[in-house]
C-alpha cells in the first residue's frame, strides 16, 4: 500500500528551512528527500501560495521560510498541501443496494469521521515551532538517528 507522505515531507522541509541561515535549493531538498527537484518545486508551491515560504531565483537563491513558526500549525500545512487523505482505508461501493454493505459503510464512515476529527484537532494544536523544539530536545538527549539529510543541504 502506498501512503501519501506530502504532509510529513513538507514538515520535514520546513523544519530544515527554519534551521538554515540561508535559502535551500530545490536540488538540495530533492537530494535530502530522494526525489526530483521538480517534485520539490511543485510541492512547495502550495506552501508559497499560502505565504509560508518564498523562492528566490538566481545565484544564491532557493527556498526560505517566511512564516512565524509559533503561529503556523501542522493543520495549516496540511491544508496548504491540499488536504491529502488521512486514511488509506475506505468503503466498498460495489453493491450500493445491499443493506449489509450500507450498514457496514455507515459504521466505517462514522469511525473514519471520528478518527479524522481527533487527528485534525491534534494537528491544530501543534505548531512548527513545537516541532523545532522537539528536534532540539531529541538531539540534546542524544537520541540515535541519522542527520544525514542535513548533509544533503
Amino acid at each position: 500500500m502506498r501512503y501519501d507522505s506530502r504532509l510529513s515531507r513538507m514538515l520535514h522541509i520546513l523544519v530544515h528551512m527554519a534551521r538554515q541561515a540561508g535559502p535551500l535549493t530545490s536540488e538540495g531538498i530533492a537530494a535530502m528527500l530522494g526525489t526530483n527537484p521538480v517534485v520539490v518545486r511543485r510541492a512547495l508551491s502550495g506552501l508559497r501560495d499560502a505565504g509560508y515560504v518564498h523562492s528566490q531565483k538566481g545565484h544564491g537563491g532557493g527556498w526560505v521560510i517566511t512564516c512565524n513558526l509559533e503561529q503556523v500549525t501542522l493543520l495549516d500545512i496540511y491544508n496548504a498541501v491540499g488536504q491529502p487523505s488521512l486514511f488509506a482505508i475506505g468503503n466498498e461501493r460495489s453493491n450500493p443496494d445491499c443493506m449489509i454493505e450500507q450498514v457496514v459503510n455507515l459504521a466505517v464512515d462514522d469511525a473514519l469521521r471520528e478518527a479524522e476529527s481527533v487527528l485534525v484537532e491534534r494537528l491544530r494544536t501543534l505548531s512548527l515551532g513545537e516541532l523545532n523544539r522537539l528536534f532540539d530536545a531529541r538531539r540534546a538527549a542524544g537520541h540515535d538517528g541519522s542527520l544525514s539529510c542535513e548533509a544533503s543541504l
